[in-house]
């Protein structure tokens, strides 16, 4: 049996058993192509179907609004790129596209890229009381002033690194208003919060499989009925011609019976109880480390049962260490954890989300997301605690060692 503890949820969640045993079965029994005309080819149409029904549920739309993409990225490259080529070719005055810095990386270097080639983007800044979320005054100030010219607003709900949670519902309001459309990148959201598309005024959501509890590699994006979209991928007449491609049947089924238990497991008071769990364990991190909360909550902001930060994630920065040295020795000593920054040409750059809410680089260097999931337990918070306490005290004396001498 393995003692490892896993930490780094946000990341990726353990497929549950019932959605191996359910993507085993589909492969043994319905590998037909679901596009074949034959009896054979209707068994594996009926088990997409059969979860498209289950994923709606779980996220309150209708089962035609959903199109199954090959994860959270796809999702989001369609909403953008499929609507910012809408309207080039609908409403060709409409060329700007609204985001921020607390993006994850499929939205911001998207909008990155499209900003070499042409398209105008608009980066909001932060908010002031609610670090981690964009400024929704200052959206509200752009809309009134340019929203003829704007393509989409794409914001996402909850942050991957911190947990800030946007509010979606007075954003999407906001856009409605000036009939603007908006895209939020529910990944981290959906599965780990009670969702409802069809009252959120949100026109399009991406959000993929594996971040609760289903398999990689297979995701969905929501268009709202009377929303147009031009594919991005071309090959046949697929999820209603919005991608090409063979379905990945046994994977949409595995989304299905994930989607069916996350629901099921959001009847209960799973999410208050992880939320609490998290705060215990990052009062005992910070407190043991003196490592820095980059607490994207806002003591001042209306708090509802989950407050202002998806419950289960923290991260904390830790002065004078790098995040890589970090994550490696907890690996070793078998804590799977995440940093807020990314090791590229073996030097290690902070988190563009991080720097956007001006943290110093200096503690983003050493910043590390911790992410539950509903089945991490208590006896794993504290057992890491000591662990993470352990091995931060050990790098700091390294780190003071080789200090030279003054």
């Amino acid at each position: 049996m393995s003692t490892r503890i896993y930490l780094d949820n946000n990341a990726t969640t353990q497929p549950s058993v019932e959605v191996v045993d359910e993507m085993t079965r589909v492969m043994r029994e319905c590998w037909a192509n679901p596009s074949s005309v034959h009896r054979a080819g209707g068994e594996a149409k009926r088990e997409i179907e059969l979860a498209r029904e289950l994923v709606a549920r779980l996220v309150g739309c209708q089962e035609r609004e959903l199109t199954f993409t090959s994860g959270g990225t796809e999702g989001v490259d369609l909403a953008i790129r499929g609507s910012l080529e809408h309207f080039a070719q609908t409403e060709p005055k409409r060329r700007v596209l609204v985001t921020t810095k607390f993006e994850h990386s499929a939205v911001r270097e998207l909008a990155q890229k499209l900003a070499k080639r042409g398209t105008e983007v608009v980066w909001l800044e932060g908010a002031a009381d609610h670090p981690g979320t964009p400024d929704l005054d200052a959206l509200e100030h752009l809309l009134k002033k340019r929203a003829p010219e704007i393509a989409l607003v794409t914001l996402m709900w909850a942050n991957n690194e911190i947990g800030a949670i946007t509010d979606i519902q007075r954003a999407g309001a906001m856009c409605r208003q000036h009939g603007v459309r908006i895209h939020t990148d529910a990944t981290q959201w959906v599965g780990k919060m009670p969702t409802s598309l069809a009252t959120t005024a949100v026109d399009l959501a991406s959000f993929a499989a594996h971040k609760s509890h289903g398999p990689k590699g297979v995701g969905a994006l929501y268009t709202r009925r009377g929303v147009h979209i031009v594919a991005q991928i071309y090959g046949g007449p697929q999820e209603r011609e919005h991608r090409g491609g063979t379905e990945n049947v046994a994977a949409i089924a595995g989304f299905g019976v994930a989607a069916e238990l996350a629901r099921i497991w959001l009847t209960t008071d799973g999410a208050i109880r992880g939320a609490a769990q998290r705060d215990r364990f990052e009062r005992a991190l910070a407190s043991a480390t003196e490592g820095v909360i980059h607490d994207a909550s806002d003591p001042h902001a209306a708090r509802g049962a989950y407050g202002t930060r998806l419950w289960n994630t923290t991260n904390i920065g830790f002065t004078r260490l790098e995040a890589e040295a970090i994550v490696l020795l907890l690996s070793e000593r078998g804590v799977c954890v995440s940093a807020g920054a990314a090791c590229s040409s073996g030097s290690l750059d902070p988190s563009p989300v991080l720097l956007a809410m001006n943290i110093p680089p200096e503690l983003a260097h050493g910043s590390i997301r911790f992410s539950l999931s509903k089945d991490t337990t208590d006896e794993e918070c504290q057992r890491s605690v000591e662990i993470i306490t352990q091995s931060i005290h050990r790098l700091r004396q390294s780190s003071a060692s080789a200090l030279p001498a003054s």
